[in-house]
């Protein structure tokens, strides 16, 4: 199955488009040797999420971004105009340099993005339909991560919580503002909102707070829980627990909260 879904019995989702590493073979034996390190994979995110929010819904894809980026807007329009964007299928990674000895052709990349983006959507939208009917909102979490070094898109170090609203847009700025608080009370961890990463397509496409779902990218740099950026991509516990604290308490927040009207 191209996505597994656990549904839970509190108004939060969290949702982990890009932490598999699972490419089909068919395609992974056409990457170049860059693509098959995949690098731009979110390294252990879902293992850094795991039990921290047990009433939470969690729908998860089983297959890695370089076959079909489930964040990513299926009519290819670019999340970033005018900075280096990699598309529904990516040609290159963030760096900018190739993946493919032997790229998928268009026909190709119609038929991936039949069998695992949409499929992955269908199953987000189901979740967000079901938790908003009972609640009567839903805050959806988008749980990342990515390199705190990529010259190509960003310059020097990235900030550690990457907290993503379309600008305002997807979140109740209520909400938004007590995710920040929370994220800055600690004083180790570096906190930007809607900066470099403002949220992806699923962000832009599901929050709507006028239609009561409330939506946010966490985009977390790796070097916040991982030994190193580098191969074999190393969780680090210690950096790891004291990070999934934050997250525990984050998320413990999100879960109580309630819009002002539902």
């Amino acid at each position: 199955m191209p996505v597994d879904v656990t549904p839970g019995d509190s108004p939060l989702i969290l949702a982990f488009p890009h932490s598999c590493s699972v490419v089909p073979e068919i395609y992974r034996r056409r990457l170049n040797p860059n693509g098959q390190a995949l690098r731009d994979t979110d390294w252990h995110v879902d293992r850094l999420y795991s039990g921290l929010a047990p009433g939470a819904t969690t729908v998860r894809a089983n297959f890695h971004r370089y076959v079909s980026d489930a964040n990513r807007d299926p009519s290819g329009q670019p999340l970033y105009p005018g900075q280096h964007n990699t598309g529904l299928v990516p040609l290159t990674d963030f760096d900018g340099q190739r993946i493919w000895d032997d790229p998928p052709t268009p026909r190709e990349m119609a038929t991936l993005r039949s069998a695992y983006h949409v499929p992955y959507h269908a199953a987000l939208s189901l979740q967000i339909a079901r938790v908003q009917s009972q609640y009567g909102f839903a805050v959806l979490w988008d749980c990342h991560s990515i390199r705190s070094h990529i010259p190509k898109l960003f310059t020097g170090l990235l900030p550690d919580f990457n907290i993503g609203t379309a600008s305002g847009a997807s979140c109740d700025k209520k909400l938004t503002a007590r995710i920040e608080a929370l994220c800055r009370a600690h004083g180790h961890y570096t906190v930007v909102v809607d900066g470099r990463f403002k949220g992806g397509w699923t962000t832009r496409r599901y929050g709507n707070p006028a239609r009561r779902v409330h939506a946010v990218q966490m985009e977390i740099a790796q070097s916040a829980y991982l030994a190193s950026e580098n191969p074999p991509w190393t969780y680090d516990e210690g950096k790891a627990e004291r990070l999934r604290a934050v997250l525990g308490e984050l998320l413990t927040t999100v879960t109580g909260w309630r819009p002002d009207s539902i």
